[in-house]
């Protein structure tokens, strides 16, 4: 039982194995059997087919191989003819090197100061403002500078020629016309006169030389020299005419550039800065109204002086001589005329000194605000010094600048703030000393008057 059970499964398995290769149905185990030998012989056929072509194509790979080799050994014989070539040319060049040497001789030497001549003079006139009146040169400097080859004879002279043609130019006034660029970009054909290598100007005053573009630029602001410029340009030669030159070729225009005016001054005082010049504008302004309301009421004044007997509204005296002149007429007692009196001038008082007390406190909030943006700009300069350290000494430059700028207007202000002050108070103070006079001399009038319409009386009596 065993055994069939094992016979079976053989057969089975075999079944599964050559399934695929069957072409016939299989109706008893000798069908398979047969069967099954028919497909060991295929089998053993296909693998006989596959050896024979492996030994085929190893036979094939060998000959690729002995061609490989043979073809190596023929690059590798080039090769070394090739290196034999390169020692051998190795060695004639040394030679002629060496017979080169021997026979140039001190022309070596002059070939380094070609050289160098050809780089300085290239840096020269890469800095130099004729550069803007001839941008292309007769000889190619850096060709030059960087040779490794002796100059032919050409180019000798044309390194002499730019040489010569320097010299000449720095030492010419001479115009002509070039691109200039505009304060807003844009780039406009105008007529320049160059001063040697010095300055270049135009109508609308110095131009500053870009080394990086070659260009010329219209500065944005100009020196006080340039007065002298107009002058200078519309002299046909026959004149002497003065002109500001700058001798380090534009280094001292930079510096007026970069020297703020007084409009810079004042935007570096920043926030503070502007407080400070708005209060001393106002108070200025209540100072100069104070100061003409004064005057006008000064000569008022003058004239009422000059006309006691007519008390007029439109003067303080008039007004408190006006008081006592109702009260006289009412023939009330001296104590009453001489309170009321001074009720007038009291009324007074406030008139004449309005605003006094703003301007003043103007001009001592000024300096206290100056303070204030000192303060400030110390706090930003520490935390510069903080953020970068002390390597850069510009990066300080923005907070101490602020912290002088509003000392120095906190003071600029606070001072004709206090003289304007000074004067308003002194004004105010003249015409309340008037006023006090005249009420003195109005009293002592009224005792005068009742003194002697007593004495009157009593001389009836007796």
């Amino acid at each position: 039982m065993r055994f069939s059970n094992t016979l079976a499964s053989l057969i089975t398995v075999s079944a599964l194995i050559f399934a695929p290769l069957a072409t016939a149905e299989v109706k008893s185990l000798e069908g398979l059997l047969q069967q099954v030998e028919q497909f060991q012989q295929q089998e053993t056929e296909i693998n006989q087919q596959r050896e024979t072509q492996f030994k085929q194509n190893k036979q094939d790979q060998k000959k690729l191989l002995n061609k490989a080799k043979a073809e190596l050994k023929a690059q590798q014989k080039i090769a070394d003819e090739l290196k034999a070539s390169f020692d051998g040319n190795e060695k004639r060049l040394s030679d002629k090197e060496d017979q080169l040497r021997l026979r140039i001789g001190n022309l070596g030497e002059m070939f380094g100061v070609v050289r160098q001549v050809a780089d300085d003079l290239n840096g020269t006139l890469h800095t130099s403002l004729t550069r803007a009146e001839k941008p292309t040169r007769a000889a190619d400097l850096n060709k030059l500078s960087q040779a490794k080859e002796l100059p032919n004879i050409q180019e000798l002279q044309a390194l002499w020629f730019t040489l010569q043609e320097e010299m000449t130019l720095t030492g010419q006034v001479s115009q002509f016309k070039a691109q200039v660029v505009q304060n807003d970009g844009r780039e406009i054909e105008q007529l320049v006169t160059r001063i040697g290598a010095f300055n270049a100007i135009n109508d609308q005053g110095y131009l500053r030389f870009d080394e990086e573009t070659g260009r010329l630029i219209s500065m944005a602001r100009q020196p006080d020299q340039a007065n002298f410029i107009g002058d200078f340009l519309e002299s046909d030669g026959g004149e002497f005419h003065a002109i500001g030159l700058d001798p380090t070729r534009g280094a001292l225009l930079g510096l007026v550039l970069s020297n703020p005016d007084l409009v810079g001054r004042i935007k570096q005082g920043a926030l503070v800065g502007y407080i400070i010049i708005v209060l001393a504008i106002i108070g200025l302004l209540l100072a100069a109204w104070r100061l003409t309301s004064l005057f006008s009421v000064r000569k008022k004044v003058e004239a009422q002086i000059k006309n006691l007997d007519q008390p007029n509204d439109d003067n303080p005296l008039g007004r408190v001589l006006g008081t006592a002149k109702a009260l006289e007429n009412a023939d009330q007692e001296l104590e009453t005329l001489e309170l009321k009196i001074d009720e007038a001038i009291l009324k007074e008082v406030p008139q004449l000194e309005k605003a006094q007390s703003m301007i003043k406190l103007f001009a001592a909030i000024a300096p206290l605000l100056g303070l204030l943006g000192t303060v400030t700009g110390m706090i930003a300069t520490f935390q510069a010094i903080t953020n970068f350290g002390t390597g850069d000494p510009k990066l300080m430059a923005g907070g101490i600048s602020q912290a002088l700028i509003t000392t120095v207007l906190g003071l600029v202000a606070a001072i004709p703030l206090l003289l304007s002050h000074n004067l308003v108070s002194g004004q105010s103070k003249r015409l309340v000393q008037i006023l006090d006079e005249q009420a003195a001399g109005l009293i002592a009038t009224a005792m005068e008057a009742r003194n002697t319409k007593d004495g009157s009386r009593q001389s009836g009596k007796e």
